[in-house]
């Protein structure tokens, strides 16, 4: 059997069963480039910029106005970014893509957990529940679609705090209205610190006495928490062999990596 055969657009990096696409990787560039440059670049300032020529760019440059990613605005002949990626992007908007990938991994682990889970987002300066399962059992406990999470005191807040950059964490909390803003906003990040170091937050309920709320995160593309996994753990009488708050934790994990790697997820350090 052949080998497969190499091109100059397919090199071998250190491990041999993953690839690199320069003519790719050229155009991504570009158009990462471009996005944070709304007044646009000319040929020269995008090359000068991405550490090539104007020879290395040129092609890619014409193949990207020709695809309809890019505009060239005359008589400055700087290039633009279209509205081509924006009408790409909602044509699968991210919360319908997230509830897509949520529904089944939180159906089954309600199941194999026998409890009840839900799933949050920030919302503003305040986390919101947008999906939920119920423990498959005749008794449980369960948080409504739609309630309000205050993000310092829940454990779902908490994790979608701890696995953000420090400057979205307070922009976040600036838009918490007095009564739900950390007094002690000192502690509040050294805690932070210490959730992100071990991954999750585990913590009894602010709200009702003998749950314990375990959660993680749900990262996005930045390594940053899109969504936070929770599980509202009741110790059950009735099924003490599973209902163990090490073996819920371990599924709960699982879970959230499942649902990063549907979303396209990156699992690593922020900055913060």
């Amino acid at each position: 059997m052949n080998p497969t055969p190499k091109t100059p657009d397919m090199a071998p990096v250190q491990d041999k069963s993953r690839y690199r696409a320069p003519a790719l990787e050229k155009g991504l560039d570009i158009l990462e480039l471009l996005a944070n440059r709304p007044d646009g670049l000319s040929q020269s300032e995008i090359a000068r910029s991405l550490g090539r020529t104007v020879g290395e760019i040129f092609r890619m440059l014409n193949c990207l106005v020709e695809r309809g990613f890019l505009s060239i605005q005359r008589p400055s002949d700087r290039y633009i970014l279209t509205l081509k990626l924006f009408e790409l992007a909602h044509r699968h908007p991210p919360m319908d893509r997230l509830l897509a990938s949520a529904f089944p991994v939180m159906q089954e682990l309600a199941h194999t957990a026998e409890q009840s889970c839900h799933l949050v987002l920030v919302e503003g300066g305040h986390g919101v529940v947008v999906a939920q399962i119920d423990n498959p059992g005749h008794i449980g406990f369960a948080v409504r679609v739609g309630s309000v999470i205050n993000l310092a005191n829940s454990a779902s807040g908490r994790v979608l705090l701890a696995f953000q950059t420090s400057e979205d964490r307070q922009r976040i909390l600036s838009r918490a209205d007095n009564a739900t803003t950390p007094a002690d906003s000192v502690t509040l990040a050294r805690e932070l610190d210490a959730l992100r170091t071990r991954g999750h937050e585990e913590r009894a309920s602010s709200r009702i006495r003998g749950i314990v709320d375990i959660s993680f995160p749900v990262f996005d593309h930045r390594g940053s928490a899109a969504a936070a996994l929770t599980v509202p753990f009741i110790e059950r009488l009735d099924s003490a062999e599973k209902s163990t708050v090490e073996r819920t934790r371990a599924l709960v994990q699982s879970a959230a990596a499942t649902l990063t790697a549907s979303l396209g997820g990156r699992v690593g350090p922020i900055a913060v």
